[in-house]
């Protein structure tokens, strides 16, 4: 089951982020010439803890779940002109609906009958009510006694036993699988443990979130070096 929605999700280390928090975007572009565009961003927040809010039992298209400070909003959204909707965690309070995190990325849903929910095994589902079909899970590998997904003020979106909050023992958090964004406390490189890549890469277009001709990642032979690539 999961859990009714609170407030109360703590733990013994408590995380403070300055009041400037430095994020990177990744644009592709692709007329003019071809480069990549790093674009960085200043937004005065106030400090962060490691608190948020809970999932209730499933959100649907057009419910959103906020962020206990309400800095981060999880729901469904259309980029530009496309009518594909996709899942996703923008900044709440910022008017142009800055989008630092998607997750179907790929798979587009077709109309508006999305419907997020996680199940027994601690997986996040979206699927598509009008065709049941499955359009996107979080495929966890392990399972948990009560899973509950939970979205931090940081913006992370991650899934946990309901009765434990050290963060170590995330069953998954999308900030091991970056967009085209890197929000403070996400990391770039590769974990050598679980073989997850920790990249950005660019959106094909504004209308189109898929991952684009550019990518920004740290490589780690050797001595440890950021480079671009691009197709």
């Amino acid at each position: 089951m999961i859990s009714a929605a609170t407030d109360n999700f703590k733990t013994d280390k408590k995380i403070e982020v300055p009041k400037k928090c430095l994020l990177l975007r990744v644009h592709g572009r692709l007329h003019d010439a071809n480069y990549l565009l790093l674009s960085t961003f200043l937004y005065n927040n106030r400090h962060y803890s490691v608190t948020g809010h809970t999932l209730g039992q499933s959100i649907k298209d057009g419910e959103t779940v906020v962020s206990a400070g309400e800095v981060y909003e999880l729901g469904f959204f259309h980029p530009g002109k496309s009518s594909g909707r996709y899942l996703g965690i923008w900044y709440k309070n910022d008017g142009e609906k800055s989008v630092a995190w998607v997750g179907n990325r790929n798979t587009p849903i077709s109309d508006s009958s999305g419907f997020l929910s996680i199940n027994v095994q601690g997986s996040l589902v979206l699927r598509m009510i009008s065709t049941n079909e499955i359009v996107w899970s979080s495929n966890a590998s392990t399972t948990l006694q009560n899973p509950v997904a939970v979205l931090l003020e940081s913006g992370n979106l991650v899934v946990k036993d309901g009765n434990d909050n050290n963060p170590d023992n995330f069953l998954w958090q999308s900030f091991d699988y970056p967009c085209d964004t890197l929000l403070l406390d996400m990391k770039l490189g590769k974990n050598l443990v679980t073989g997850l890549d920790w990249s950005l890469s660019s959106w094909k277009s504004s209308d189109d979130p898929a991952p684009g001709d550019f990518t920004f990642k740290i490589d780690p032979r050797g001595s440890p070096q950021s480079f671009q690539e691009w197709w």
